[in-house]
């Protein structure tokens, strides 16, 4: 069926809603507004107050509350706005989130998901723009998901909900209007393998989220110039799946990670710092990085677009990987 990104997160949350009763969706403008990225519209009219609710401007507050519902037996969804706005809860999310199952020798589970809006493109500002999954893939005790298709947007919820413990879905801004095709029977989906996007014997472009389809079309380009490019989508940041990046690393010897977070201390680095770990005699070059300019998200449009990764950088970045191609 003709579907979008954004259509395939409602379907995915509504599934849920029916499926288990222990079930329920809040967070600021769940409900009456349908939803900041209109995600939920429709669903109050059908599940009711109950279990789609609308919360105060408190992420604090309400995620601490999903929090508590988790640990009382429900299956919380809690939608965050903005990756940005997580940052007010995130005491609630590291330090009680992650840390009880461990505190409590094993006693206690937090089987909470909390869904939010990442990354850039969409000229809104620094504080609504940013790419900080990279932040919580470093907290043990978090399950970090960034689905980039229709299916895994369509699928994920369900098995994160299946989780015992933990897991944040960071779902793309640019990618709520993304049409394509979804098989009518679209259902769950794994969520600990990366996906093999594009075979390729060349150059192993690594990535996730919303820069996918930048790295598919860098892809297109660079086998007009006979390169190559095997496209990796990681699908979960946080455990990542050391396997599938090595097994392409290993066929193609060369990679380059496209992350739209900062350079500095990234996912980006982890995964270059574990291709060196575990695949440095498989390297013929430097593993090469193509990240967001070290600056706040501009609000210009071609400043934010200079800022950010684009096809130009990564075919620049796989051309510099293979050598002799500028």
């Amino acid at each position: 069926m003709k579907t979008t990104y954004r259509e395939a997160v409602r379907a995915a949350l509504r599934d849920a809603l029916q499926r288990d009763e222990r079930v329920f969706l809040m967070g600021e403008d769940v409900g009456r507004y349908g939803g900041s990225f209109a995600v939920s519209l429709g669903l109050l009219e059908e599940f009711g107050p109950e279990r789609i609710r609308d919360t105060p401007l408190s992420e604090s507050g309400f995620v601490g509350a999903g929090i508590g519902a988790a640990l009382g037996g429900m299956r919380p969804v809690v939608e965050i706005m903005t990756v940005n706005f997580s940052l007010l809860a995130l005491d609630q999310i590291i330090n009680n989130a992650a840390t009880l199952l461990h505190m409590s020798g094993g006693q206690f589970n937090v089987p909470v998901v909390i869904r939010m809006t990442t990354g850039a493109g969409r000229q809104l500002g620094a504080q609504h723009s940013h790419s900080l999954e990279g932040w919580y893939a470093h907290i043990p005790g978090l399950r970090i998901l960034a689905p980039a298709t229709l299916a895994d947007a369509r699928g994920m919820l369900w098995t994160a909900l299946q989780d015992p413990d933990p897991v944040l879905i960071f779902e793309h801004g640019s990618l709520y209007n993304v049409a394509g095709e979804l098989e009518d029977d679209a259902g769950p989906v794994d969520i600990d393998k990366a996906a093999v996007r594009r075979q390729g014997t060349g150059i192993s472009l690594i990535t996730y989220g919303g820069t996918l389809p930048a790295v598919f079309e860098a892809a297109d380009r660079l086998a007009g110039e006979g390169i190559d490019a095997e496209v990796i989508d990681l699908r979960t940041l946080r455990p990542l799946d050391d396997g599938t990046i090595l097994g392409s690393v290993g066929k193609t010897h060369r990679a380059v990670v496209v992350d739209e977070g900062w350079r500095s201390g990234s996912i980006s680095a982890e995964i270059a710092a574990r291709i060196g770990d575990e695949g440095f005699f498989e390297l013929d070059a430097p593993v090469g990085r193509v990240c967001s300019e070290e600056v706040p998200v501009p609000y210009s449009k071609h400043m934010e677009l200079a800022a950010l990764p684009s096809v130009e950088r990564i075919v620049t970045a796989a051309r510099k990987a293979v050598g002799g191609h500028g």
